[in-house]
């Protein structure tokens, strides 16, 4: 019932995406404002909405034709999994209702075809036939094993047959009653009220205190919970999402749920000063809730940075920050980390002298900078090439620290220095007037000033990324790329749709979910991680430089 909306179109795109097996077993009775109805193409019926409730009725005349088309469609998909009804069909035998439902179940279980319904979400209308489906047609969970891993880190399988407790947590959330919640859905055995159950993560025993099943807003007591069902348990100490309650005497870990990898970061602020920690604890409880929502601390820029599925998902844990915790807060595209080096050499003399009546302050050095090794981990490779002793030997580790204490902080915009040769090989002092502190900064005075002299350029990081489009939207993904600055590493096919592996830029990528759902209408998917440093080009590298100026003015 949702404007514009389409049964017909979304089914296509469905197939575009999932391949030819998804099959519907109802059709619409009108479509978006217009939707009044639904056909079940098994039981050949029709049903109305009635108020809150629905009538059944004839199935309208004008849409017989395509009712008929659907429900072959259906038959021959169902019937692929049962040479029986195959026969029977080929044959031009009239077919049971029961006899096509198992043939779905059957098909739907070998996976020859997946059943689309349709209803709306506003109205529940739809949402009953929904949940007969999950009954009646797909697979049940009793029938399959679970895949998991044993205390000595062998592969097991899990049955529901199996005595021993097995339950994998899936969700925790906080409740503002009763506090942390720890949501679980039980495999094997049965986790019993007033118990205990053991963390096979953490290697201690949980006191389970009472059971709950949830539904809806509201916790119903339980005694206990078997196998198959989802339950609840409160003030659990040391259990997260991923882990798995077991009996203490046959530890077995449920293999993990893969959550998707966060696609998009913004950096996160409180919009009124001494709400930090506020911010802080919050955050850390909505990550515990939401395992695709990570938060971390730049190192680099000191910013808190949050990471979601999108724009509207880390709106949504905004909203949910201000509810909970009553923070209000604030997302900004974060700051890039950039880096400065050099390319260059420079041979420069760093003198501080200063006289002010008593003893007064002397330090004299000469420094060489030049690139560093690449393959050095250190920001910064020191080298003491003082002879004679122009400068004294107790002076030596001051010039070093000087040098370190200035590499957060670079000569060229600000950004942290890294990759730097610096070599000390002369200098002078005062038997009075020298000291630590003087050294230290006639070794800072000569760094910035031998910096901007040894051809200093901007780094950036460089992400490498992969996208996964459908073959039509190809074009408009790579010449996207393009003008992000992307260098495009490899493409190839895989389920129908096309992977591009690039290398971009992370400052062109923090908004690149909103782009890429823009270009693709929401069926693209892409992962990023970093891959290394790269000189920025001259035109942005300037802009850059300029921002960071005009911020220090």
């Amino acid at each position: 019932d949702r404007e514009n909306a389409s049964f017909s179109r979304v089914v296509s795109e469905l197939r575009d995406h999932f391949g030819p097996k998804l099959v519907p077993i109802q059709l619409p009775i009108g479509e978006a404002e217009s939707f009044a109805g639904i056909v079940d193409l098994v039981k050949m019926k029709a049903f109305m909405k009635d108020g809150d409730s629905y009538k059944e009725v004839p199935i309208p005349a004008d849409m017989q034709g395509d009712v008929e088309v659907a429900r072959e469609e259906m038959i021959e998909a169902a019937s692929v999994s049962d040479d029986e009804l195959m026969m029977k069909y080929l044959e031009g035998e009239s077919l049971t209702d029961q006899e096509i439902e198992q043939a779905v179940g059957l098909g739907t279980k070998n996976g020859e075809m997946v059943p689309i319904l349709c209803g709306s979400a506003q109205s529940t209308f739809g949402i009953s036939g929904l949940l007969d489906c999950l009954i009646q047609v797909m697979p049940s969970p009793s029938n399959r094993t679970i895949p998991g891993t044993a205390a000595d880190g062998s592969g097991v399988t899990i049955s529901t047959e199996d005595q021993a407790l097995s339950a994998l947590v899936y969700k925790t959330m906080a409740d503002p009653y009763v506090g942390k919640l720890t949501l679980f859905r039980v495999f094997s055995g049965t986790i019993r009220s007033d118990s205990s159950a053991y963390n096979v993560r953490s290697g201690r025993e949980e006191r389970i205190g009472q059971l709950f099943l949830i539904t809806g807003k509201d916790q119903v007591p339980v005694s206990k919970i078997g196998p198959g069902d989802l339950g609840a348990v409160a003030k659990l100490q040391d259990t997260t999402t991923n882990d798995t309650l077991s009996s203490k005497e046959k530890k077995v870990s449920i293999n993990p749920i893969a959550f998707p990898k966060p696609i998009m970061t913004m950096a996160i602020q409180p919009k009124a000063k001494g709400d930090e920690d506020k911010i802080g604890s919050g955050l850390s409880r909505l990550s515990e809730e939401d395992p695709t929502f990570t938060v971390e601390k730049s190192i680099h820029t000191g910013q808190n940075l949050v990471s979601g599925m999108g724009d509207l998902h880390l709106e949504i844990m905004c909203s949910r920050l201000h509810k909970k915790f009553g923070v209000e807060v604030e997302l900004a595209t974060p700051v890039v980390p950039y880096r400065e080096t050099i390319r260059g050499t420079a041979d420069v003399e760093g003198k501080h002298k200063k006289q002010s009546g008593g003893r007064g302050q002397f330090g004299h050095v000469f420094l060489k900078l030049s690139p560093g090794d690449p393959e050095n981990e250190d920001r910064l490779e020191f080298v003491d090439d003082i002879f004679g002793g122009s400068v004294p030997r107790n002076f030596i580790p001051a010039v070093e620290k000087g040098l370190r204490e200035i590499l957060d902080e670079g000569p060229l915009a600000g950004y942290p220095v890294e990759n730097v040769r610096v070599s000390l090989y002369d200098g002078s002092y005062h038997a009075v007037d020298s000291s630590e502190m003087a050294f230290k900064i006639a070794a800072s005075m000569a760094f910035k000033k031998g910096f901007l002299e040894a051809s200093p350029v901007l780094l950036e990081p460089i992400m490498n990324v992969e996208i996964t489009v459908p073959e039509a939207f190809m074009g408009d993904v790579m010449g996207d790329m393009n003008k992000k600055r992307g260098r495009i590493l490899g493409m190839e096919p895989k389920g129908g749709q096309q992977v591009i592996r690039t290398q971009v830029p992370m400052a062109e990528m923090f908004k690149y979910a909103i782009d890429l759902r823009s270009m693709t209408q929401g069926r693209g998917t892409f992962t990023s991680e970093f891959s290394h440093y790269e000189e920025v080009p001259v035109n942005i590298a300037e802009q850059v430089i300029a921002e960071s100026k005009k911020k220090e003015d």
